[in-house]
This record gives C-alpha cells, sequence and structure tokens, in this order.
C-alpha cells in the first residue's frame, strides 16, 4: 500500500480522505447497468431507477441525474418495497439488461432497452452525416415486466428533471388518458406511455399495480418524432426483441476467437459499440460527466466527447475484432473534423465534430458522494498535447494496411499532422493525462511524436514518394535518438519527463508502439520498473501525484488503463506468464455486468472515475490479444 493513511492524518490533525467505500444514498459506480442506442445511453441502478440519462444525445443536457445528485430525477420500475433485486444480466450478447426480483408473494422479471429497429424513415432527432445502416435508435427507453410465480405489488415512478435537474418536468395526461402522460420543461417534452394507471403527484407521476404469474406490463419514455412509442406489451416487448437481434447481428460480425478471454473481449465490443454515435462514426470517452477520480474529491470531468487519442486504439480493436464497417464510419469523423489555426488536431472534439467544448461548473448539484464540482465540457478542448499527432497518423496507417489503399481524403491529414509534429516536438506541453499544472518535456508526448513520424515515412512511401518519406524518418530518427539521450534515467528506465526519475505509466507505450526493439533492455527495465514501483496492490498508477504537477490535489485511484498497458508490456518483453497473471486479476475487478470504469481503488475493490470507460475496455482488447494470438501460436508450434 503506498500513500499516506487515514491514521497518519488524524496524527497530524487532519480529516483523514474519504473512503471510496463509505456509506452513501450513492449506489457504487460499478453497479450500474450500461444501456445504449448508439445515439445515448443511460444508467441503471440496481434498484431499478435510471439514474442518468441524456436525450437525445450522449452529450445533450440530462434528464435523469441522480448520478450526480439524489434529487436531479429518476426512474424507477420495480417492486413496491423492495430495492435489492434477486439477479441481474445482460441477454446473452446484448446491451438489453433483465433484473430478476424476488419479493415475498412472487417473482418477476423486468428488461430495460433503449430500443434499436429496422430503420424506416429519415432520422430527424439526430440526423446522420454517415450513411444510416439498415437499423437506427428509435429515441426511446422501453422496459417490460413479467410476473414468472406468485404475485408481486409493481411500482413504476417517473420524476424528469431536465437540464441537468435546473427544471423540474411539469406533467399533464394526454387526451385524459391514465396511460399516457407528457412531461415537459426546459424547452423539451418527452412521453410516457404505459399499460398501468399514471396518477400525477406535482413533478413526477406514479403507479402501482399486482400482477399474477403469467401477467405482463409495460412502460416507454420517448423522444422520438410524435412521441411515437409501443401501446401495448407486445409491441414493447417486440421492441425489445428486435434489440436483441441487433445487438447479437452486429455481434455474429466479429472475429473473437474461442478462449477463455472470449466473453471480456465480447462484452467490451458492446460497450465500445454503445459508446459509438451512429449518426458521425465518434466514439465517447466514457457516459457520464464528474464520476470522481478522488472519492470527494475535484477531479472530475466530462467524458462526454472524442478523444484524437483513442483513434489508434479504436481502429486497432475494430480491425482486430474484422469489424471493419465502424472502423472506417470513425476514421471518416475523424477526417471530417475541423483542424486548429496551426492545421493540427485538437485534442478531443464533440460527437458532432464542434471544436469549442468551453468547460462550466453546475454548482446546484450535490456531485457523486459529494464530490464537486460537477462540470460540463472540458477545458482540456485547447491544450497543447503533443500525443495527438502519433495516434492519428498511427491510426490512418492500420487503416490504409487494412484496406489496402490510402484514400485521398486522409492524405493533407497526413501531410499536416507530420508537419505539426515536427514543429513541436523540442516543446513542452501538457501530456497525455492533460495534466493542469505547467507544461513539461513528456517523455510519452515525444515517444508520440516519433511514432507520428515513422508512420508518416510509411505512409509516404505507401503513396510512393520516397523524398518526403525520407524526410520525415530523418526527424524520427532524430526524436528517437533525444528521448534514448534525455528520457532514459541511469538505472536505464524511460522517464515520466525531461529532468527527474519519476515513472510514468504512459511510457508503456514504447513497447504497444514498438518504439525499442522486444527484448531491449531499457524496454523490459521500464516495464518491470512500472510493474513493481508504480502500483498499488498489483495494480498501475498513472503516475505518482507527489511527483507530478498535475494542478490538482487529492490522491487518484489506479488506472485500469495503465493497469491493461502493463499487461501487454509484460507480454511484449517476454514475461507472458505474468502478464497472464496481471490479466487474470484485471478480469476479477470488472463490474458485475462485466464491464470497467477509469480507475480501481485497490484499497476497498471500487470503481472511480466515468463510466463506462472506452480506453479500459479497448485496452482490455488489446491486452486480451497479446496473450492470445501467442497461445492460439502455440498449438502449431
Amino acid at each position: 500500500m503506498n500513500g499516506e493513511q487515514p491514521d497518519a492524518h488524524r496524527a497530524r490533525g487532519l480529516d483523514p480522505p474519504q473512503s471510496a467505500a463509505a456509506p452513501s444514498p450513492f449506489p457504487p459506480i460499478a453497479d450500474y447497468a450500461f444501456l445504449s442506442n448508439c445515439h445515448t445511453g443511460a444508467l441503471v441502478a440496481p434498484d431499478g431507477a435510471i439514474d442518468w440519462l441524456c436525450a437525445p444525445r450522449f452529450d445533450s443536457p440530462s434528464i435523469f441525474a441522480s448520478l450526480l445528485d439524489r434529487q436531479a430525477g429518476f426512474f424507477r420500475l420495480g417492486p413496491f418495497g423492495i430495492n435489492h433485486p434477486t439477479a441481474r444480466a445482460y441477454e446473452p450478447g446484448t446491451n438489453v439488461l433483465a433484473t430478476t426480483w424476488k419479493t415475498a408473494g412472487g417473482w418477476i422479471v423486468v428488461r430495460d432497452a433503449l430500443t434499436i429497429g429496422p430503420r424506416n424513415h429519415e432520422d430527424t432527432i439526430t440526423p446522420h452525416t454517415r450513411p444510416p445502416a439498415d437499423d437506427d435508435g428509435d429515441h426511446m427507453l422501453v422496459r417490460t415486466v413479467e410476473c414468472i410465480d406468485g404475485e408481486v405489488e409493481l411500482e413504476l415512478i417517473c420524476e424528469p428533471a431536465h437540464d441537468y435537474g435546473r427544471t423540474a418536468s411539469e406533467w399533464t395526461l394526454v387526451d385524459g388518458s391514465r396511460q399516457k402522460a407528457d412531461a415537459s420543461g426546459a424547452g423539451q417534452t418527452v412521453r410516457l406511455v404505459c399499460d398501468l394507471a399514471l396518477g400525477v403527484e406535482g413533478n413526477r407521476v406514479r403507479a402501482r399495480h399486482v400482477l399474477a404469474r403469467g401477467d405482463k406490463a409495460f412502460c416507454a419514455l420517448t423522444w422520438a418524432e410524435g412521441l411515437a412509442a409501443p401501446q401495448s406489451a407486445d409491441e414493447a416487448e417486440a421492441m425489445i426483441l428486435a434489440t436483441m437481434r441487433f445487438w447479437r447481428d452486429w455481434l455474429d460480425r466479429a472475429r473473437i476467437p474461442d478462449h477463455r478471454f472470449r466473453e471480456p473481449v465480447q462484452r467490451s465490443a458492446l460497450a465500445i459499440k454503445g459508446l459509438t454515435y451512429m449518426p458521425t462514426g465518434a466514439t465517447v470517452a466514457a457516459l457520464t460527466t464528474s464520476l470522481p477520480e478522488t472519492p470527494g474529491g475535484e477531479r472530475n470531468w466530462d467524458y462526454r466527447y472524442t478523444w484524437m487519442r483513442d483513434t489508434t486504439f479504436t481502429l486497432q480493436a475494430l480491425h482486430w475484432l474484422n469489424l471493419d464497417w465502424e472502423a472506417d464510419e470513425f476514421m471518416q469523423f475523424v477526417a471530417d473534423v475541423e483542424p486548429a489555426e496551426d492545421g493540427s488536431l485538437q485534442i478531443m472534439y464533440g460527437i458532432d465534430g464542434r471544436r469549442d467544448l468551453t468547460e462550466s461548473t453546475l454548482e446546484h448539484l450535490s456531485g457523486y458522494v459529494g464530490a464537486r464540482p460537477v462540470r460540463i465540457g472540458n477545458g482540456a478542448f485547447d491544450q497543447r498535447q503533443n500525443d495527438v499527432f502519433g495516434a492519428v497518423l498511427d491510426s490512418i496507417l492500420l487503416h490504409t494496411r487494412r484496406g489496402a489503399r490510402l484514400p485521398r481524403r486522409l492524405w493533407p491529414i497526413v501531410q499536416s499532422q507530420a508537419e505539426c509534429a515536427t514543429q513541436v516536438w523540442r516543446d513542452p506541453d501538457q501530456g497525455i493525462w492533460e495534466a493542469r499544472g505547467k507544461p513539461q518535456h513528456y517523455v510519452s508526448s515525444k515517444l508520440m511524436c516519433w511514432v507520428a513520424l515513422d508512420r508518416a515515412a510509411k505512409l509516404a512511401e505507401i503513396r510512393g514518394d520516397p523524398d518526403l518519406g525520407a524526410k520525415w524518418r530523418s526527424t524520427a530518427d532524430e526524436i528517437h535518438a533525444d528521448i534514448l539521450d534525455r528520457g532514459v534515467s541511469e538505472r536505464g528506465v524511460l522517464r515520466q519527463r525531461y529532468e527527474t526519475d519519476a515513472l510514468d505509466a504512459s511510457v508503456l507505450l514504447a513497447a504497444i508502439f514498438g518504439f525499442l526493439p522486444d527484448d531491449d533492455e531499457r524496454l523490459r527495465a521500464t516495464v518491470m520498473a512500472i510493474s513493481t514501483d508504480l502500483t498499488e496492490n498489483g495494480f498501475v498508477l498513472r503516475y505518482r501525484t507527489d511527483e507530478t504537477d498535475d494542478g490538482l490535489s487529492g490522491k487518484e485511484g489506479t488506472f485500469l488503463i495503465c493497469s491493461f498497458w502493463l499487461v501487454s508490456g509484460l507480454a511484449i518483453v517476454g514475461e507472458l506468464q505474468q502478464a497472464r497473471d496481471l490479466m487474470e486479476r484485471l478480469l476479477r475487478v470488472a463490474s458485475p455486468l462485466g464491464l470497467y470504469a477509469e480507475e480501481f481503488d485497490a484499497d476497498t475493490g471500487r470503481h472511480l472515475g466515468n463510466f463506462p470507460q472506452a480506453f479500459s475496455h479497448l485496452a482490455l482488447m488489446e491486452a486480451a490479444a497479446r496473450i492470445i494470438v501467442p497461445e492460439l501460436m502455440s498449438q502449431y508450434g
């Protein structure tokens, strides 16, 4: 265990740091279930409440935000007076949730889905820039209930709070019917349709009904065109079945090896697809904003945007799974975005490609377990982070090799990003972790500039321009030499930044991107140093906060992506059994539904940070491949 202990704080007259497992009305982050229609997503708490939903897009203002304030809106469907289910699981191969409840009188099963079905008209709610697929989001949340034994009293409570909880809903029954009610607020109207008798109680609606064995019920919350919704339990069930077919048909196209890691890879693929914004092909970094990296602390960020550094990991995972359509969609989004004034790509963009992601705080929200501020927007959008060039050009090279051609519209991006990397690689920046302290000469940033020029040189050769390739190769060699001269400590370990011997997990990218040969002693020393000196209970920190000026206070948890990177690094340098051992530990700390947040608190076993986190799942797939491939190849050795 590293870091200062609670008893040490008390001895100095300080309050001990807040435990990630302190009693709270908020559910643990990892206990949430994730739903998606590839336009937006929802989080379902164990008690059957939708605690997070933004509509119609991932980055829209929330309708339900009890995730960040227990008065900011929720939508519960479950047995009256019972809050702890017997079982929760995804319907196999889908993002459809099935929750089984036992009461004193009987059993029910609730199924929840953000439904997806055959496309039969142009989407005017979230217009597409990519070619629409055969199936598309229905723009509604559908919930069905079936009593499988005995009798159960069912309760429905729907209490939206629009615009991140700033505006309570005004409810009206539609045409005097108790089966339809509209909720309006902050310029938005959603409709609740069900086969239960609704009653309006101020800013919420409620219904109660006893189901006997074989009885079914449904409800649907819609923001679709014309507020379309199913009108019966049979229609609702058909929509959920169509959604299940969509996810399974999609997964059938994926190439997932028959291996013991098959299920976590499959769940990760479903999570990544669920975090994809179908209209543009963009992928959000996570579903949520402001879930804390430090319990009760200020390390709370909005991750509902697309990071350019995710491009190479996303393309790598999608191509490895043979999901080339999704890979091309994401690559086209990258080609569409507008560069900054100097020609460089920003480190992140909105899912519609917008550049301005100005950050603000929502002072009226309490934050998850008191972690404030709650932020919307992301102030790092205009930071200088020199790793972005390498991530983009590596993804273009990967995409080019996979498609056996270099698309004409990507070549200007290759030229501009290579020239930007050439101009800035000697300069300090904020680094891959978006530190809000002063710029530094981060080794991983220099490394990714090397990746940029190395990949650009290879792309120039593919294009048939050897002179330009030689020019970029020369710069790549210069960066390589500078890193080995100034970025390696006396014990032969890659540093976090020049002028310090502090460690940083981001230098594991040297192994993943082939900066040094697999058998190079400096690479091995770096991987092993991080394994022994930058871990808590075997899980990897991104850096030690007392050695890094990141402009923030508080200790953070271990970063799951860094632990998966270490799995990859260990496999690359030949420590395959150590890689397996760490991978097994990481798979055991997944959420009950197989999902990962950004961080893991090694002391309490709780997940921290935004959820579910795309980068964690992408790194899981990359790490799994590093173990699966040699194991499968050994069968033919």
